[in-house]
């Protein structure tokens, strides 16, 4: 439906009204794509907080009722009761598959889920000490030099193709990160194992003995992936997205959306919720910590609080939570000193009202780190699960786009503010 709103501008002919496009669910929408070619006005929005920079039926969010739906799908649900490729098929065609579309999908991905051995030399070329984000964006990116069967994006078939290789393949990348990183042998994929458990052996499987599954853990990593798979419209999505309205191959675009996503206000806020925790130290020192958050003058800050969309609970932080007590509990760690201050200093935060004024509830952050922690997994390595668990999204993302006829080049505009023309001075000859 399309309704009009009038605006405070006009042309010669009088007309100052503006269309108004309505979603499925969410705000409406004032279409201003002809406001500059009709006014000459541009829209002023820096940071896109009030700009639909495009139309998407992936992923809903709904910050201040604490919703996040995938294709419709409460997250919750999903958490509940899917597993991970089965929500990575959902995000890119729309539909949970059946029962022969999964195994379908669950072979396609088992098929290129290998890296061509030379990709696995790159590896090599890097400092054994650098950051596994790193590491990944060159070596996704590098994946645009070996194929080729993949990249013409005016193919619909080879979009899909191209999709699922990174699916397949970004768990060996982000795995092969970690084990060049400590100096051990890179882990093949096993096909016997699903995809979180297959993770989790390239991980921490070493060659000399079997990998022994542990399915609490192996639940719990399917659980983040799933959390983390898609979040309409962030900073890493939209990077994809503007990457690919210009054309660029796949592995370049998801490249890009990992380096984004490395950024520590975007994908690294757990790492640092697990600083902040570790600072604090025990829940004695929380009223401290609380007293310096609220200083102004003081650079500490509360990580893992607040959103920039949730001004309510992040429906993916409860989830979170309750995997982190299950596998906390069957570690035999329940008294685990970092979830003890995180408790604390969620039930202190909650109940004071400089955070109730401020709508700042826990995100996924602030128990996705500790969750990771207990597992085994080192804190620089947080964001790239995080980025194996997004390239479900970003694909779906990039497909959307990709089926869009109308949607061209990305080219913001910009409020310029430096100097007024002027002349080369003639003393400077």
């Amino acid at each position: 439906m399309t309704k009009y709103v009038n605006a405070v501008i006009g042309d010669e002919t009088g007309d100052a009204s503006l269309p108004i496009l309505e979603g499925t669910l969410g705000p409406q929408a004032v279409d201003i794509q002809s406001l500059y070619g009709r006014h000459g006005i541009l829209a002023y929005d820096p940071g896109y907080r009030s700009t639909a920079s495009c139309k998407s039926a992936i992923t809903f969010v709904d910050g201040d009722a604490g919703i996040l739906a995938y294709r419709g799908y409460p997250i919750e649900q999903l958490a509940e009761k899917s597993r991970f490729l089965e929500v990575a098929y959902l995000l890119m065609f729309g539909e949970l598959p059946s029962a022969a579309e999964g195994t379908a999908f669950r072979d396609s991905v088992c098929q290129h889920n290998l890296l061509h051995e030379q990709v696995i030399s790159f590896y090599r070329g890097f400092r054994r000490d650098a950051h596994p984000m790193a590491v990944m964006v060159g070596v996704v990116g590098a994946l645009s030099a070996f194929y080729h069967d993949d990249m013409d994006i005016r193919d619909p078939q080879q979009r899909i193709n191209a999709a699922i290789r990174l699916v397949a393949k970004m768990p060996t990348i982000a795995a092969a990160s970690y084990t060049y990183s400590t100096g051990r042998p890179q882990r093949y994929p096993r096909n016997e194992y699903d995809y979180a458990g297959n993770f989790m052996q390239m991980l921490f499987g070493m060659p000399n003995r079997d990998f022994v599954v542990d399915p609490v853990q192996v639940r719990a990593m399917d659980r983040i992936l799933i959390l983390h798979a898609d979040h309409e419209q962030n900073a890493s999505t939209s990077t994809v997205r503007m990457a690919a309205s210009s054309g660029a191959n796949p592995f370049a675009c998801i490249a890009a959306g990992i380096a984004s996503l490395w950024g520590p206000a975007h994908g690294g806020a757990n790492e640092e919720v697990v600083k902040m925790l570790l600072e604090i130290g025990t829940p004695e020192n929380i009223p401290k910590a609380i007293a310096r958050a609220k200083d102004k003058s003081d650079p500490f800050r509360l990580m893992g609080f607040g959103h920039r969309v949730y001004k309510n609970f992040d429906p993916r932080a409860r989830v979170i939570q309750e995997s982190a007590r299950e596998v906390l509990a069957h570690l035999g760690l329940e008294n685990d000193p970092l979830m003890a201050v995180a408790l604390e200093l969620e039930e202190i935060a909650l109940r004071d009202e400089y955070f109730i004024e401020r709508k700042l509830y826990p995100n996924v952050d602030f128990y996705s780190g500790i969750l990771l922690r207990a597992m085994g997994i080192p804190t620089k390595m947080f964001t790239a699960v995080f980025a194996v668990a997004r390239t479900a999204g970003w694909v779906s993302q990039w497909l959307e786009l990709h089926n869009d006829s109308t949607h061209g080049i990305d080219r913001p505009r910009q409020l310029y503010v430096g100097s007024g023309l002027r002349d080369y001075p003639e003393t400077r000859g």
